[in-house]
Parts: C-alpha cells; structure tokens; sequence
C-alpha cells in the first residue's frame, strides 16, 4: 500500500492536486491498457460529448467496480488507500470511467470542477478526489490534463453547458488564470493524478498521432453521503483488494450481465438541470 508523506499530503491541500508516479507497474498498466482496447462491451457503451470546439470526446462511464480488472484497479489498497488517506477516513466508489482521447480525433474538455455538478447530486461537501491513471503517455501535444494549481480554495463555481458539457463560468476563470498558475500535468503510463472535487482542471483535443487513453476512480468520502438518490450510487462499502489482485484479474472484461452497472447519459441530471448558453 501507498503511504503519504506529510509534505505530499500538504502539497495536496494547498495546491488541490498531487501526482504519484508509478503506481501502477508496467505489467499492471499494459494490462489495464490492452483489456480496454479489446473490450468490447466497454466500446458499445461509450458515448460522445461535444466540446463545443467542433470536437467530441469518448468515454464510457460506470457506477460500482465489478469483479472485472478495472474493478481490481479501483478497489486496490493502494489506490483506494491514498484517497483515504487524502479525505481523512473511509471512502467509497463514487463511479469510474474511461476516457477514449483517440489520436487525431480526441476532443477537449471544457474548464470544471467535478463538484460544480456533483453539488447536484445531494453531496453536502467536496469531500471527494478522483484518481486520473495514465494509461498512455499524456503530453501537451495529445491533450494531457490541465488543472489551475489552489484553485479548488476558491470554493464552488458556477458552472453552465458548453456544447454537452458542464462547464465553469469562462469570465471568472479567465480572472482565476490570472492570479493562479496553469499547470500542464504531463504522465507517463501508470503514473496516478488525484485532485480535488474542487480543482479547475481540462484537457485540449488530440491533434497528435498518439492516443491518450487514461482510467479515473472517483471516490467519495463514507461521512459525505449524498441526502438524496442520483444517478451515482449513496454509500456503498467497499471492499479493497491488495494490489495482487490487478493481475490476478488478468484481461476479465465488461460482460453483457453487467448492464446494471452503467450510466445512462440521459440519467445525467446534474448537467442537464444546468442553464444552457
């Protein structure tokens, strides 16, 4: 299992982000990788989201971890460790997805915060993380993720559609960019980005020849269970694993009895009950 420094998980709190290298090794990530690429399942429940750039990003997105190498990689200790380690106390699966930036076609993602539309789903505090695998290498030329470092201390934004996404008020993060530094957060395969539920962050489009592929495992804290039902699961206990279990997994994909696990885009309601522009 990780353990935190104190530096890291002060560097965490100030700056609503932190980046562990290797976390996952190369056997576990080239696994993670290539049972992706050949799920199908996985595949024909992706769906597209508009930038608003004349760009779409893919994604597929599911609520509880399944017993499938994606669920060992979700419920390991180490991973699931660090962020109870970061929220202070137990967590659960808040859900998981799997972002498709194919080479050349990959679309952008717009400036939010996770907790811009999770407020919507009855979660009282931002007591949530998310950890961002790097399944290829993410550089700035194929999109990597991009976050404005301590601007999860300036608390809830609003945030409104652009194209299909949610995404934050354009005028206050054009002023936040101006007195908070953008960080381009360039990975290596395997290598783990957590951030908070409150930090800025985005992605350009891939105009590379290279994909960018990455798995994100949300996390909610057990304390900060949402007050009413969503399309995202209440407090679920989690059941960790040790970090063994990724390839003991080996290749076990989304099978077709596993359609009570994803989500329905139309069920989003947290994008859809904000104002469209």
């Amino acid at each position: 299992m990780t353990v935190l420094t104190p530096e890291q998980i002060k560097q965490y709190n100030e700056d609503g982000y932190i980046v562990l290298k290797g976390m996952l090794n190369p056997e576990q990530i080239a696994l993670l990788g290539r049972t992706a690429r050949e799920d199908r399942v996985l595949d024909q429940h992706s769906f597209g989201k508009a930038d608003g750039e004349g760009g779409t990003v893919r994604l597929s997105l599911w609520n509880h971890p399944t017993d499938t190498v994606y669920g060992a990689i979700a419920r390991s200790e180490s991973i699931v460790g660090v962020a109870e380690q970061l929220l202070e106390g137990e967590v659960y699966h808040y859900h998981s997805k799997m972002i498709m930036k194919d080479a050349k076609v990959g679309g952008a993602w717009a400036w939010h915060q996770d907790y811009g539309y999770w407020y919507q789903n009855g979660v009282l505090y931002p007591l949530l993380t998310s950890a961002f695998i790097a399944v290829d290498r993410a550089t700035r030329e194929n999109g990597c993720m991009q976050v404005i470092k301590g601007s999860h201390l300036l608390g809830r934004i609003d945030h409104i559609l652009t194209g299909e996404q949610a995404g934050a008020n354009l005028e206050r993060v054009e002023e936040i960019l101006k007195v908070l530094p953008l960080v381009y957060v360039e990975m290596e395969p395997g290598d783990v980005l957590y951030f908070h539920a409150n930090t800025l962050h985005r992605s350009d489009q891939n105009r590379s020849d290279n994909p960018r592929w990455s798995m994100i495992c949300c996390y909610n804290a057990a304390r900060n269970n949402p007050y009413k039902e969503a399309h995202h699961p209440r407090y679920t206990p989690l059941h960790k694993v040790p970090d063994s279990e990724i390839l003991a997994a080996g290749s076990k994909r989304f099978a077709e009895a596993d359609e009570n696990v994803w989500l329905d885009t139309k069920e989003d309601v947290s994008a859809s009950s904000l104002q469209n522009t």
